[in-house]
């Protein structure tokens, strides 16, 4: 068996209007969050969301559409998936990202991780996260993403 990365990506992704995507844990029902994996190999971090993102919803947008919060969190492993990791690794950590989407999307879950999506605006989709550092993401989302004004131009994030 090979041992999972305790490095992964946590991918808010929402729209202009600060609705964000939920997805609904397959192992947990009622537990939903935002994208999350782990880094594969030597995959730069981008890689690991944009994959991610790909293989949780079926969105596949470039890199440049992704912006990095330059932002960890380190968390404990829960007990239960614990085994995926080598020996003695208890703790994680996470890199995050944010993806704006022009509008809301109908996305194609994997079935193996998620049981369902949805789309809420931005507080109740913080307090419907089980995870600390997804629920302290979402909630920083007004601060991290600015909209710019004017023809022609596209949301962009903010530090």
């Amino acid at each position: 068996m090979k041992y999972k990365k305790p490095v992964s990506v946590l991918v808010v992704i929402h729209t202009p209007a600060l609705e964000v995507l939920l997805l609904e844990r397959t192992r947990h029902p009622g537990f939903w969050q935002s994208v999350t994996g782990s880094q594969e190999d030597d995959e730069p971090l981008l890689e690991t969301a944009r994959r991610e993102v790909r293989e949780e919803t079926g969105v596949d947008v470039g890199a440049g559409e992704f912006i990095d919060w330059q932002m960890t969190n380190r968390y404990e492993i829960f007990a239960e998936w614990r085994y995926r990791y080598a020996p003695g690794v208890t703790q994680n950590t996470e890199h995050v990202f944010s993806l704006c989407l022009p509008e809301r999307l109908d996305v194609t879950v994997a079935p193996d991780e998620h049981l369902a999506f949805r789309w809420l605006p931005w507080r109740e989709a913080a307090a419907a996260c089980f995870s600390w550092s997804n629920r302290d993401a979402i909630l920083e989302l007004p601060r991290r993403f600015v909209p710019h004004a004017g023809p022609g131009s596209s949301p962009q994030g903010s530090s």
